[in-house]
């Protein structure tokens, strides 16, 4: 089973409720869009390039996602960017708008979370594993693509080793 496999089947013990992975296709996204927009502060500027907390989380991530398979850690990377811009947009307004919308995005995706595992009647799967932090991205992005019939060699694999 390959690394990706691994994780994603270890993830997916603590969701298999259809209710559970639908709050967290929603949840988990905004949890992750509000860190990008939280961590878009300070902006460093240089000539070449500009750096915030973000860009360095959002490089760290993607090059674990990478690491886990290329193909999907290449598709979670750019989202990851596009968040990451987007992110350092609304930081560039009001202080109000920068913390309003990070600070929201995270606690309402967080409620969207504790919900879903109401529904699953299991506690969420970082209690065991802080790394399920940043494998709930790329497993809601996986389901996606296993619910648009994509992936299917990796949705086989799963289902193998349930």
């Amino acid at each position: 089973m390959s690394a990706l496999a691994k994780s994603l089947s270890s993830y997916r013990e603590y969701h298999r409720d259809h209710r559970n992975v639908a709050t967290h296709a929603v949840g988990i996204p905004m949890i992750v869009f509000g860190v990008e927009i939280l961590l878009s502060r300070p902006v460093w500027v240089t000539e070449f390039f500009t750096l915030t907390p973000a860009v360095v989380a959002t490089v760290a991530a993607a090059f674990y996602y990478l690491k886990l398979d290329r193909q999907l850690g290449g598709a979670m990377a750019l989202i990851l960017i596009v968040l990451a811009w987007l992110g350092l947009q609304i930081a560039q307004g009001s202080t109000v708008l920068w913390l309003g919308s990070g600070i929201g995005l995270f606690v309402v995706g967080w409620i969207f979370q504790l919900v879903g595992h109401k529904f699953e009647g299991r506690k969420p799967a970082f209690i065991d594993d802080l790394r399920s932090l940043l494998i709930g991205p790329i497993f809601v992005l996986a389901e996606a693509l296993f619910a648009l019939g994509m992936l299917d060699e990796l949705k086989r694999e799963l289902e193998k080793g349930r």
